[in-house]
């Protein structure tokens, strides 16, 4: 509560500024925030690390290569770099001129997925032009959160009642909800949750906030007990994964072994276990489960630690941010990472249903990484034009 505290009087104070025209000016300079920096860089590198050594018995299984999802997510990850520092560099009071082309053109793949996607593994979430895919659902993050950023910086000083807010809400965040819903309801919350924060960081009132809770709250209870079966039998296997433990439960009694045969300081990089085929695809969303066992506790708490060092650098960015449009992308960018992070573990270890959802620079996937080191560079490009010293 204190941290939306103090969200709320920045927002205050940069609502009631003299607003100051777009800047021309394509490139910044500025000093880089090098903690930030350096956590999203460690996460990155340690996330190919832990790629290779969860992937290298699938990859020798399927494609005869130890290193066959090493090396497709090393190439995605140092493009992703070199986007990320291209967005670092351009004024990212640019991307308001954008915001619309950016908004529709996501919200057009999401409705050609629906179309023309490809189904895997019983979701239809992918697009593929020639040998290369996209997944636009995580092109949708990006642009919701854009979105929302600008939105609130305009009309933050005239948002007068909780049924204006509720409604600018249900506007911006509607048409790519309902479209990645369709697609994975576990992204889409993601999708709700980043403007969520965005609004809530950038209007004082909370009415609307329960009002969205509320609502929320009833529409997954529905899709669960109304919607399609399987995610209701994801609800009772959750409840207890041993009344089907060779079908729906299985992933996460495998995931539960590995993280319990781990112990304070696991068995050793590359020992696992676990990754040997009990755990299917070991090196995507379920990857957490493969640090428990070869890092154990110690290595688990220390990733978490890398996390909660970057999230409070996104605040210590927007508290500092020129303008209420740069504090609310650092805003979207520390939502975006504190959600994926909570329901990844929070899946992993059982204490959700399971649902899927890339633990962020660390699962494998390239549509993930690539759109994240967009939004990173774009988030250290604020960084750059703080008004006030680095500390």
């Amino acid at each position: 509560m204190a941290t939306v505290t103090r969200f709320s009087q920045v927002r205050e104070q940069k609502a009631n500024e003299k607003p100051q025209p777009i800047k021309e000016k394509l490139f910044v300079g500025g000093r880089t925030d090098y903690t930030f920096l350096v956590a999203v860089l460690f996460l990155l590198g340690f996330g190919l690390i832990m790629i290779y050594s969860a992937s290298t018995y699938t990859g020798i299984t399927k494609f005869g290569s130890a290193t066959y999802y090493f090396y497709k997510q090393l190439g995605i990850a140092i493009m992703s770099i070199f986007i990320m520092y291209i967005v670092s560099i351009i004024n990212y009071k640019i991307i308001a001129k954008f915001v619309g082309v950016i908004y529709i053109f996501a919200i057009g793949l999401l409705i050609l997925v629906l179309i023309f996607g490809k189904e895997l593994n019983g979701a239809k979430r992918w697009l593929f032009i020639g040998p290369f895919s996209l997944q636009p659902s995580e092109l949708g993050k990006a642009a919701v959160l854009i979105l929302a950023a600008f939105v609130c910086a305009k009309t933050s000083k005239k948002m007068k009642s909780n049924l204006a807010v509720f409604f600018l809400f249900a506007l911006v965040v509607g048409p790519p909800f309902v479209l990645v819903a369709a697609q994975n309801l576990s992204t889409a919350l993601v999708v709700g949750a980043i403007p969520f924060v965005i609004f809530l960081v950038a209007n004082r009132k909370i009415g609307w906030a329960v009002t969205i809770g509320v609502v929320a709250i009833a529409a997954v209870a529905a899709i669960i007990m109304f919607g399609e079966g399987f995610r209701m039998a994801r609800f009772q296997v959750w409840k207890d994964p041993f009344i089907d433990p060779q079908g729906k439960g299985y992933q996460t009694i495998q995931s539960l072994y590995a993280i319990g045969s781990g112990g304070l300081f696991g068995k050793g990089l590359g020992q696992s276990i676990q990754k040997l085929g009990f755990i299917p695809e070991a090196h995507n969303d379920i990857i957490f489960s493969i640090i428990c066992e070869e890092l154990g506790v110690f290595g688990a708490v220390m990733v978490m630690l890398v996390f909660l060092i970057l999230i409070w650098r996104c605040m210590y960015i927007a508290n500092g941010a020129p303008d209420l449009f740069g504090t609310l992308l650092a805003v979207g960018l520390m939502a975006q990472i504190g959600v994926q992070v909570l329901i990844n573990i929070a899946v992993v270890t059982n204490t959700i249903p399971s649902t899927g959802m890339p633990l962020p620079f660390i699962s494998y996937g390239g549509s993930s990484l690539f759109f994240l080191m967009a939004e990173v560079g774009a988030v250290m490009n604020v960084a750059r034009q703080r008004k006030y010293a680095f500390s």
